[in-house]
């Protein structure tokens, strides 16, 4: 996707930190970026819609085509959509390797898989969108586990985030085996789902 605005420029027009530099940036100033930042608007239905759309998209670092095909997925789903969709983009590999701890953000895990450094079930997969499901194992290549962000990782360097109880991650070991799906309130993410199932309805 294209990421030519700052993400710390996005993450305060979003209201939530897409990276750790945003999130102490943010903590100076939780505002959006701009002249008018601090003063509070009211926002059309719409433009709230939208703003949880984005927000969706961005933390997980897929383009507009890629999230309209998941909520089209989401959709065919038994259940709540919103709650469909946010778990289909939970469950992508790239999304693991990020809760599982291997990666400090999302984007650092998407170069992790599209370089081939991951494998699931004994096989490499290199493509960020392929979806897990309860029973794989996802962990680093052999060969891999020298590069310096894997020892990193190892050591606890990229968790600092909780580990989801829907993961077992064996962190010396670099792998996580996926336990059951996960549920909403297990998915760490910023969004009211529902505006965005009421922005593709429109």
């Amino acid at each position: 996707m294209n990421n030519a605005r700052p993400k710390v420029r996005i993450s305060r027009a979003l209201g939530v930190a897409l990276t750790p530099k945003a999130a102490r940036f943010m903590d100076r100033r939780p505002y959006p970026p701009g002249m008018h930042g601090r003063k509070q608007r009211k926002q059309s239905d719409y433009a709230m819609q939208l703003r949880e759309k984005q927000r969706l998209r961005y933390q997980y670092d897929i383009s507009e085509t890629q999230l309209r095909r998941a909520y089209d997925l989401a959709k065919r789903k038994p259940g709540k959509t919103g709650a469909n969709l946010v778990t289909l983009l939970e469950t992508r590999l790239d999304a693991v390797v990020w809760r599982a701890g291997f990666a400090r953000t999302i984007y650092q895990a998407r170069q992790m898989v599209v370089h081939r450094h991951i494998v699931v079930d004994g096989r490499r997969v290199d493509r960020p969108s392929y979806r897990v499901v309860p029973g794989q194992i996802v962990e680093i290549a052999p060969r891999s586990k020298t590069k310096t962000p894997f020892i990193v990782a190892a050591e606890g360097g990229w968790s600092d985030n909780e580990i989801p109880g829907w993961l077992d991650v064996q962190r010396q070991e670099l792998s996580a085996r996926i336990l059951a799906q996960p549920v909403r309130e297990q998915i760490p993410v910023t969004c009211d789902e529902q505006l965005v199932v009421e922005f593709y309805s429109r």
